[in-house]
Order: structure tokens, then sequence, then C-alpha cells
């Protein structure tokens, strides 16, 4: 068994998750937000990045704007809508439980 793939798994399981996480202290664009992935051991591309960008959007947990740049084209920013935030927290709820299980099968009592 190969343990990169394992660890690969494990990131892709909590992408959407962090992704609306960044985002709950307000809007941004792509690239800050795989700027924070990366600040955080989460290395993501933007191939990566903007398909999930674009389910979110789909499932209606982000909304985004359009705003000109001095430097190119106009940019896209993202940020949570109000079914997002309250899904959010729902998933917040849901990682605190699944943190605690995990902690706990993980303890060894010795005797």
């Amino acid at each position: 068994m190969n343990i990169e793939n394992t660890k690969a798994q494990m990131r892709k399981g909590v992408l959407e998750y962090c992704i609306l996480s960044i985002l709950s202290s307000g809007e941004a664009y792509p690239s800050d937000i795989i700027d924070n992935l990366k600040q955080a051991k989460l290395i993501v591309v933007e191939g990566t990045l903007y398909p999930l960008l674009t389910r979110l959007k789909n499932a209606g947990l982000l909304s985004y704007r359009w705003e000109e740049s001095k430097t190119g084209p106009p940019r896209k920013y993202y940020s949570l809508t109000e079914v997002g935030t309250t899904f959010l927290g729902e998933l917040n709820i849901t990682w605190k439980e699944l943190q605690s299980a995990v902690n706990s099968t993980s303890k060894t009592k010795k005797k």
C-alpha cells in the first residue's frame, strides 16, 4: 500500500470543507484560496480548485462577482452564500464529531 496515495485521498476528502472555511472569513480570488491551502500544507493546483468551486457554486453554497483588474482580465471573487454558511456550520459539527471519533480509536490503553 502506498502511503502517499492514502495521504492524497485524505486531503481530497477535506478540500471542500477547507475551501468553505477559507471563504467564511470573506470573499477570495482563487489564487488566494490556493495560497491559503498551500500554507496549510494542502497543496492544490488550479486544475483541482476550479472544478470544486464550480460544484460548490452549482450547489448554491458559493456565489461570485467579477472585478476589473488593472493588470489583466477581470477577476472572479468567490464568497459564501447564506446556504453555504449554514452548510459550513453543519460541517464544523461533523468535523468535531469525526475528529473525536478518530482520536478515541487511536488511543491505546496500556495495562
